[in-house]
């Protein structure tokens, strides 16, 4: 009985599993869990790449903005002072020791730094890396592999070699405004030369500058009585050029100057030559300095050589001479100008091309005339720039020499109407755009620094 009773309960239990398990098959209630249990996996491989990939982007962002750095750090204005690899190798340590002060390393590091005398300097850098992963690991990949580049470019600075070539000679001893001119004339009325505008007669030799004669040496009388001559604007103007070169300098040693009269002395050689007041340097406030010694050509006596102290013929040859092969315009091949001021008057012996001799005899064939554009040709076809600031040849009325030998020209049967003759030979032995003329009470200096700024802003498109 207690069997029977045993298998019935056995029965109805195994009964009751039976539809348990029935009625378990028949819920989809469990399948959530299920599912939920069988996505976790992807679900957790998603999220460690994303932590993966996001560790990833941030050293590659990290070094982006290194590179970033070090493209502008071979274009900065410091490293345009030294050569394309300097640069390369300086851009590249700088890289080197960023990355690694934030911990990271580039596996491949590319710089390149190129300079071209028309596109500039740039700079190019590459670089890969990559960061362990953690989780992605589990599935196959121990690191995440990344790139870059950054690229920055600048127009290199160009290296330019000023000669100044400064007429000096006696005719420079005019005075330098209207204002001036009357007050000299004044001065000079009861002289042995009659009043007189200039203050070029009888500039005694060095020896004798001390002396102060009122009734023959006019330059002494201008200076002890306040005239200013265009000889010391062109001076004052030459030292203030020097100034705007330091302040337009972008890098150290860019611009060279070397400043050159007409001579010292008319009498040695005789007629005067080329003679250098400063060579070549790249300390303009060494050339400031040698500038303050720029002064009036002196001569023996009136009359001596009959005054044909102005030598263009000379002058522009040994010029020509002076300055090298013009170059690109790079540190190491520099691009050469002349800046050539002066009121535009030879007055030499010249017996062969003069346009209007004054006399012959004695050895001697006097010219007085406009420069010779052609001079300048010869410069200008080897690829010198010339900048030309033509001083004003004033009129003097009241002076009887010049009536006779320069008013023609400037004013008279040679000078072409409306301009005179002086100032369009002297606009032609310009290069195209560098001509600058200057009348009474005008700026010299300004109009230098002029002419300086348009050299140093349009040099490139020369080459």
């Amino acid at each position: 009985m207690r069997l029977s009773r045993w298998k019935a309960v056995v029965a109805r239990f195994a009964g009751s599993a039976a539809g348990a398990l029935s009625l378990f098959g028949r819920d989809k209630r469990g399948n959530v869990a299920l599912i939920l249990a069988i996505a976790v996996i992807p679900t957790l491989g998603a999220v460690g790449a994303g932590i993966d990939y996001s560790i990833a982007y941030r050293a590659r962002t990290k070094l982006q903005d290194v590179a970033d750095a070090a493209a502008l750090v071979a274009v900065s204005k410091v490293e345009q002072g030294v050569s394309a690899s300097a640069a390369q190798t300086d851009a590249q340590n700088f890289f080197v020791a960023q990355a690694a002060a934030l911990g990271l390393a580039a596996s491949t590091l590319t710089i390149t730094v190129t300079d071209n005398t028309s596109t500039g300097r740039t700079a190019v850098v590459s670089f890969t890396g990559s960061t362990p992963t953690s989780i992605l690991g589990v599935m196959g990949f121990s690191s995440i592999p990344f790139s870059a580049s950054s690229t920055a470019n600048v127009a290199l600075p160009t290296y330019i070699d000023f000669y100044l070539l400064l007429d000096n000679t006696p005719s420079m001893g005019l005075a330098a405004t209207q204002a001036d001119i009357t007050k000299l004339q004044s001065l000079t009325a009861g002289g042995e030369e009659g009043a007189c505008a200039f203050a070029c007669h009888n500039i005694y030799t060095p020896s004798n500058h001390s002396q102060l004669d009122p009734t023959g040496n006019y330059y002494y009388i201008a200076k002890h009585n306040g005239v200013t001559m265009r000889i010391d604007v062109v001076r004052q103007a030459t030292q203030a050029l020097m100034d705007t070169a330091t302040n337009l300098e972008v890098v150290s040693n860019q611009f060279r100057m070397a400043i050159y009269t007409f001579g010292s002395d008319c009498s040695s050689p005789v007629g005067g030559a080329l003679t250098t007041v400063q060579p070549l340097t790249s300390s303009l406030s060494t050339a400031k300095s040698a500038a303050g010694n720029i002064d009036l050509m002196t001569i023996p006596y009136q009359n001596y050589y009959n005054d044909q102290c102005t030598n263009f013929d000379g002058i522009f040859p040994a010029m020509n001479s002076a300055i090298p092969t013009p170059g690109t315009g790079s540190a190491s091949s520099p691009q050469e100008f002349l800046f050539f001021v002066s009121d535009g008057v030879a007055d030499e012996n010249n017996s062969s091309t003069c346009t209007k001799t004054l006399y012959t005899g004695g050895g001697y064939s006097r010219c007085q005339e406009p420069l010779n554009p052609t001079l300048c040709t010869a410069l200008k076809n080897r690829g010198v720039q010339i900048a030309v600031l033509y001083t004003t040849y004033q009129q003097v009325t009241g002076n009887s020499w010049y009536m006779s030998w320069i008013d023609p020209f400037n004013a008279g049967p040679f000078a072409p109407s409306p301009n005179s003759k002086i100032a369009q030979n002297m606009q032609n032995c310009a290069s195209p755009g560098y001509y600058f003329e200057v009348g009474p009470n005008q700026g010299i200096s300004d109009a230098m620094n002029a002419l300086f700024k348009k050299a140093v802003q349009q040099a490139r498109l020369t080459h």
